[in-house]
């Protein structure tokens, strides 16, 4: 008859102790702690509101709904930028230049007055002696019309379309009218007509708009696919395809369009200057704020700086604030540098390339600077 054998000594780990009853020493799982099932462990669900946000916020469903929100709101301040800047223009001061011809001031003051009165604005007059020192204003872009009259109640009035088309379209409805009403002749010509491929002046706004956009479309697209890329790596493909799409822009406006007669190397220039830039204002802010980049790139590249950069309506008659900040944005100081190389050569003005050069090193330093302090802290 074999001996009994002793019982095995028991594990003060294990839960279940070896002789089958469901706590050791009698004790009842009922009276454990809170939150947890017998010695087990086991978490409850958490519960109550704060819990739940908790949990929320820590699955994929949180970004998700920002996501969404963001884009349903991007959506609406989208459309009110461009209805705001664009939907129904109103001048408010508009730059017109004044032959002073002292037999035909009276007939001038007139319809000056007149038209200002119709616009519900002012002119901003500034005079020259002569005709032609008043064209050299137009071709520098300072002023938007010529203004002469002589003796027999007669004005002419010339628009420069090329300068302003929106501008010049309002003055050429109005000014008969006016004329009508204060008792003179008027007779309305254009200094600088639009080509005939762009009656509406609007193809320099939409090479902009093209340039601006795929500009940092792209630096979104090297930073999500190949984020491996070192950020010199990173900066030549940006400078590749800003060379390669702007060359492809201008082709196809001034070779297979025909829309407008570019001057090629000279608007493939500013075209790839922008689209540089626009892809460094991108890095930059990614390099701030990490994957929201693109929402402060959104609102400055395409909310705010394309309604505002006189491509599609010029400054006079864009909102006041609009009109006096567009210049120093990217897309206004594209606008301003295709602009004058289409229809004023040999009248450039360095403001708008340097507005572009700063916001490009603004945007590579920035990018370049944090990326560095990045590696020394993981090192």
């Amino acid at each position: 008859m074999s001996e009994p054998r002793e019982p095995e000594p028991h594990d003060p780990r294990d839960p279940q102790p070896p002789d089958g009853s469901t706590a050791p020493d009698g004790a009842d799982d009922s009276h454990a702690p809170p939150g947890r099932h017998g010695a087990r462990g086991v978490q409850r669900p958490p519960m109550g509101a704060r819990s739940g946000w908790r949990t929320f916020r820590h699955t994929p469903f949180f970004p998700a709904t920002v996501l969404a929100l963001i884009v349903a709101a991007a959506a609406g301040l989208f459309a009110s930028s461009y209805i705001y800047a664009m939907a129904d223009p109103t001048p408010r001061t508009i730059p017109a230049a004044v032959v002073e011809r002292p037999a035909g001031e009276r007939s001038a003051r007139a319809f000056i007055d007149g038209l200002e009165k119709a616009l519900g604005s002012s002119l901003k007059v500034h005079r020259y002696r002569t005709f032609a020192q008043a064209e050299d204003a137009v071709d520098d872009q300072k002023v938007f019309a010529v203004l002469r009259a002589d003796a027999r109640d007669r004005v002419e009035l010339n628009l420069a379309s090329a300068a302003g088309a929106s501008v010049a379209e309002v003055l050429q409805q109005t000014a008969p009218k006016v004329g009508k009403e204060v008792g003179v002749s008027v007779t309305v010509k254009d200094l600088k007509p639009l080509g005939r491929g762009d009656p509406r002046g609007l193809t320099i706004f939409y090479m902009t708009l093209a340039a601006d956009v795929i500009g940092f479309i792209g630096a979104i697209q090297l930073t999500l696919n190949v984020p491996e890329l070192t950020p010199v790596a990173r900066i030549s493909f940006i400078t590749a395809y800003a060379l390669i799409g702007g060359f492809i822009i201008a082709a196809m406006v001034g070779w297979f369009l025909q829309a407008v007669h570019l001057p090629f190397v000279h608007s493939w220039t500013i075209l790839a200057l922008t689209m540089f830039t626009s892809g460094m204002v991108f890095v930059m802010f990614n390099a701030l704020i990490g994957r929201w980049a693109m929402i402060p790139t959104w609102l400055l590249m395409v909310l705010l700086g394309n309604p505002s950069s006189g491509g599609a309506v010029s400054w006079p008659l864009l909102p006041s604030a609009l009109g006096a900040v567009g210049r120093w944005l990217p897309p206004g100081a594209s606008v301003n540098a295709q602009h004058t190389a289409v229809y004023f050569a040999g009248h450039e003005h360095a403001l708008p390339y340097l507005v572009l050069a700063a916001w490009a090193l603004a945007g590579m330093g920035v990018f370049l600077a944090l990326d560095h302090r990045r590696q020394a802290a993981e090192r």
